[in-house]
């Protein structure tokens, strides 16, 4: 309930920060990966319950019914992918370069073949002269990377865009928390 989120809210909020810590992958200076799971999901529905005073059985499961999708089923991982830059002039141009980005994007599991995410499966937010800054992207692994990841093996990400290059080795503590996700 509300009243329940309100007393509990400002430790549920600690708790989620400190999760979040290892489910954030920075490629480069100006894009991040921020992987989501259950209870980033369940603090989202919370914060969004408790913004819009929504309070009844239909329109929880309407809240319910758009997050849960975002939830990774054991055999994925599923992040919102952002391009972040300060500055709004410079934001505005390097969108206007990084049109297909989402689809420049890759997991590697070391030994394995690099996945390319699916993409914006809500809605498409890319037009002919920009793309969005938010996407949400979805990685297929297979039962041996699932495997792999989560007997200890490495793990990189990465975005090869004409506008836009970069990768990075994730660290343990981030391998650990997204292995949590698989099966």
């Amino acid at each position: 309930s509300l009243e329940k989120y309100a007393r509990i809210r400002n430790e549920f909020r600690v708790k989620v920060m400190e999760h979040k810590k290892n489910r954030r992958v920075a490629i480069g200076a100006h894009a991040a990966l921020y992987f989501e799971d259950q209870l980033t999901m369940q603090y989202q529905v919370q914060e969004m319950l408790r913004i819009e005073r929504i309070f009844e059985a239909d329109g929880i499961q309407d809240e319910l019914d758009v997050y849960n999708p975002l939830i990774p089923d054991g055999m994925n991982w599923k992040a919102t992918f952002m391009i972040e830059y300060d500055d709004v002039e410079e934001r505005r141009e390097a969108l206007a370069r990084m049109i297909g980005i989402e689809r420049g994007l890759w997991v590697q599991v070391e030994g394995f073949d690099k996945v390319n995410p699916i993409a914006n499966e809500d809605l498409e937010r890319e037009t002919e002269d920009k793309t969005s800054s938010v996407h949400f992207v979805r990685f297929e692994l297979t039962a041996e990377m699932a495997a792999a990841v989560k007997q200890g093996t490495q793990i990189k990400a990465g975005i090869g865009h004409p506008a836009y290059t970069e990768e990075t080795t994730l660290s343990p503590e981030i391998r650990d928390s997204l292995a949590g996700d698989l099966h």
